[in-house]
């Protein structure tokens, strides 16, 4: 360079090195006219080595930076040769510690990209990394400029990236690399821009917090987006995470471009399934249409010989439908990686985001569910574990997010099984296909295949036993050309298992939910007695939500009405041993848990199966408590009416053999077999029984039981006793055995109500009961009690050996009791059972209280009428005066 140039550029004002590029310029331009490209690159190496890498001379790197520009400007189409030379020493004095180096370092870039346009695409990486650093400096004019050099770059990328090719770097790389044998016209040379290296770049930058930058790339990504023959798309699993994570930037900017970016991705993922669903669909109808026609043209040369004008038309056809169909559609040959794509959105449910950014993941594979289905199932466990809690997030809008997934993927995994079963029971068996999908329309419980191997009469346990899912898959491949998608019932089972100890009740009835759903569809994969699953479903009935123990037992239920005797007497006897550990869990929920159980399973096995196993308990005191449980569900339960009425019916030998059972596990409580007798009209053994109570030790627990017993004598489920004390010469022994309690009983309000009963059939009881002799023409009566039962004992009841079964069971119950010595009949019990029914202020006063006399049978007593109904709620023997005196009479007096 001439050394008044030098000494121009070195000049501390700006003007002056202005001067000094101009004069530059046209002595580069001469040189370019006369093709000294020696002396240009001698030029430009000096200007390099000498201005812009003085690192410590801020005025020449200004210099050289200027005249860089200057000599680009110069060179004009020439400068392509030079690009190697000039911009890496630009792309230097980015970096530089002074913000006016960076400054007309990018006035420099944006008058050489100006002239260079699409020769500077191979250096996109570089000045792309360089912009993203210069996006978020600290002074104002270098951002300016960056940002103007910004959009020339974008204007040249959105203009000549997918097309453009360097005729300097093709020329060296390209044709080097290619034989002149295989090089053809045709052939697709390498642009200058490639989205394959930038992606590396973006994917490490994505991460970044600055606001600025994150504004600068999602303004990038959108504008690479745009460009429709680089299909950006393809990339998308590369930077998909990190883009995300702007969703939670504070800056409402970053968050609005971010959101507007996945939209617009969002919405050509689903334009891109569309088009390849409809060129799929398009050649099915072609190939079809294809055979149907060439079957015709078969038949229709078989009965007319000379039809080869119409054969070449057809063939014509075709061909011309092959053209048409085969013309290539925007967007059909573009690979989107929905699998990769899933995994991070799966990802981004197990990581703390922020609330918006697990809303649009959710709304993503909600999405991808409607778009490709089966390849979200081998994520659903994963998906599980992380969406049925958001279903209970504070959040309507994750809330409606995640139930909308919930429901799209319930409905996709029912709608898999039920299309795999129509399949594999139409090659199994084409004789019973008619009659499997009529199971299936009418039922979406898990009855599969045919019933021809049924073993007893219950249907659902037959038609259970189908072909195992082995051989499901081993015949899948043969029906369809690509291997049947299943989801992984182990690992779902697992994820919804940890979703019992969720915190929220709508989480974990979700959770029973799916697995109801599962068992449903496919029950030999989904749980059994022997994995952890059944704990934590047997240990789920003591939660408080009684919604999630409905859903628990159902499921319960559901496998157990699918599995054989073995199970289901496992499941009972887990059930005893959960309520015997768990006393409270009995109390609160015993009731519900077995009337749910009888409403979901037939209610006579399970009390003939808990009958057999409370009959074998040690712990007396628990069985007690349990038989007491079950006979107050078989009184009351509007569940098990039926079984009710077949208690009332012993001439079958199914009815007696369920009783016998019966009585021999509720002998561990006398109240409860003695009201199990009534229940059955032995009322001659109910008698027998009373003879019994009198050498029984009578404890507050027993009379509470006898209190009840006699409020559920006037209960609608004891009308046709009430009613068959108006036969006394049919049923003798009820009066004695009604009369009996009433001798049991102390004189409380439960005692006047039983005796107001009595009283008013009274005069029927004396006219039959005074006359002993019997009159010789009455025979034996088809319905006299006494008669029956001997006529029973002959046939099948063995009585007398029940009643010493009974006597047998209550004496280990009174030697289990006395070591405690805690089953008192005095007013020490009374405070530890006052939650049994006992008010016991009203016990100790009534401890004062004389007793009363009995009133006159035909004077009205207003507390034996008034005071049960005033307190239903509770055991009438509580508020009663009476009892005071007949159980604690003696202390009193002391």
């Amino acid at each position: 360079m001439d050394p008044s140039i030098q000494r121009a550029l070195n000049e501390k004002l700006y003007d002056k090195r202005k001067v000094g590029a101009l004069d530059l310029e046209r002595v580069i331009r001469d040189l370019a006219a006369a093709k000294e490209s020696n002396k240009i690159k001698k030029i430009i190496q000096q200007l390099c080595n000498d201005f812009a890498y003085a690192v410590h001379q801020p005025h020449a790197r200004n210099g050289g930076l200027i005249g860089l520009a200057a000599a680009a400007i110069a060179l004009g189409p020439e400068l392509a040769r030079y690009l190697d030379e000039i911009v890496p020493p630009v792309l230097a004095c980015f970096t530089d510690q002074d913000a006016r180096v960076r400054y007309y370092a990018c006035e420099s870039m944006y008058n050489i990209a100006k002239v260079a346009k699409g020769e500077v695409l191979p250096y996109f990486n570089d000045i792309f990394d360089a912009l993203c650093k210069l996006g978020a400096d600290s002074e104002l004019s270098v951002k300016n400029g960056a940002e103007l050099l910004d959009r020339l770059i974008k204007d040249i990328v959105s203009e000549s990236a997918a097309t453009y090719v360097s005729l300097v770097h093709t020329s060296e790389d390209f044709f080097a690399d290619t034989d002149k044998e295989s090089r053809d016209e045709s052939m697709d040379m390498p642009t200058a821009f490639s989205l394959a290296d930038f992606i590396p770049l973006l994917k490490e930058r994505i991460y970044v917090i600055n606001p600025f930058t994150r504004t600068f790339l999602v303004g990038w990504i959108t504008l690479l987006d745009s460009i429709p023959d680089l299909e950006l798309v393809s990339y998308l699993p590369e930077f998909l995470g990190g883009l995300f994570t702007f969703l939670s930037d504070p800056n409402r900017d970053v968050h609005v471009a971010t959101q507007g970016a996945l939209e617009r991705f969002l919405s050509e993922i689903k334009r891109i399934s569309r088009i390849k669903k409809g060129i799929e669909e398009s050649r099915k109808s072609r190939s079809e249409g294809k055979r149907k026609r060439s079957g015709s043209m078969d038949s229709d040369a078989s009965m007319i010989p000379d039809a080869g004008g119409d054969d070449q038309s057809v063939t014509v056809a075709d061909d011309r439908d092959v053209s048409s169909d085969d013309d290539w559609v925007p967007g059909q040959d573009v690979q989107v990686n929905h699998k990769a794509i899933l995994e991070i959105l799966t990802a981004n449910l197990d990581s703390p985001l922020e609330e918006e950014s697990l809303q649009e993941s959710l709304r993503w594979i909600a999405e991808f569910l409607d778009i490709c289905p089966e390849e979200v199932l081998p994520f659903a466990p994963r998906i599980l574990a992380h969406l049925l809690p958001a279903m209970a997030s504070g959040l309507e809008p994750i809330r409606q997010a995640a139930a909308r997934v919930n429901t799209s993927l319930m409905d996709y995994v029912v709608s898999l099984s039920d299309e795999a079963t129509s399949s594999q029971s139409s090659r199994i068996s084409l004789g019973t296909k008619e009659t499997t999908n009529i199971e299936k329309r009418d039922s979406s419980s898990a009855t599969r295949g045919p019933t021809s191997g049924a073993r007893e009469q219950d249907r659902r346990e037959s038609e259970i036993q189908t072909p195992s899912p082995p051989y499901d898959k081993g015949l899948t491949p043969a029906s369809t050309p690509q291997p049947q998608v299943d989801l992984d019932y182990a690992a779902a089972v697992n994820s919804l298992t940890l979703l019992f100890l969720n915190d929220h009740e709508a989480t974990r009835v979700a959770a029973l939910t799916w697995l109801l759903m599962l068992h449903k569809k496919a029950p030999r994969k989904v749980l059994a007695i022997n994995d952890g699953t059944f704990p934590a479903l047997l240990k789920t009935l003591s939660d408080p939500a009684e919604a999630v123990v409905t859903r628990d037992l159902q499921l319960l239920s559901q496998i157990s009405k699918n599995s054989g005797d073995d199970y289901f007497t496992s499941f009972m006897e887990n059930l005893l041993q959960l309520f015997s550990t768990d006393r409270k869990l009995l109390e609160t929920r015993g009731n519900l848990i077995i009337r749910q159980l009888c409403v979901s399973l037939s209610p006579e096995r399970i009390y003939r199966t808990l009958a057999d196993c409370i009959e074998k308990e040690d712990d007396v005191e628990f069985a007690s408590i349990m038989v007491q449980n079950l006979n107050n569900n078989l009184i009351t339960a509007p569940q098990l009416a039926d079984l009710r009425k077949r208690l009332r019916n012993l001439e079958t030998k199914d009815g007696q053999t369920f009783f016998v059972t019966l009585f021999r596990s509720w002998c561990y409580n006398a109240v409860a077999t003695f009201s199990l007798c009534l229940l059955a009209q032995a009322y001659e053994q109910a008698y027998n029984l009373l003879q019994i109570f009198a050498e029984l030790e009578m404890t507050v627990n027993m009379l509470i039981q006898i209190d009840k017993l006699v409020q559920l004598l006037e209960s609608p489920v004891f009308t046709y006793l009430r009613l068959q004390l108006l036969e006394p010469e049919k049923h003798p022994h009820l009066y004695k055995c009604l009369y009996g309690l009433l001798m049991l009983l102390p004189q409380s309000a439960a005692f006047a109500a039983l005796k107001n009963r009595l009283n008013s059939v009274s005069a029927i009881g004396f006219l039959h009961i005074a006359p002993r002799v019997a009159p010789t023409n009455a025979g034996p009566s088809n319905f006299d009690r006494s008669s029956r039962l001997k006529g029973r004992d002959e046939g099948g009841i063995r009585w007398n050996e029940l009643l010493e079964k009974f006597k047998s069971v209550q004496d280990r119950v009174r030697r289990a009791q006395r070591p405690g010595g805690d089953l008192d009949d005095g007013l020490g019990m009374l405070d530890g059972r006052a939650g049994e029914g006992l008010d016991t202020k009203a016990f100790k006063e009534l401890a004062r209280l004389p007793s009363a006399p009995l009133p006159p049978k035909d004077t009205p007593t207003a507390p034996a009428r008034t005071q049960p109904e005033a307190t239903k709620s509770k055991s009438s023997l509580g508020k009663f005066g009476r009892l005071g005196g007949a159980v604690s009479g003696g202390r009193a007096k002391r």
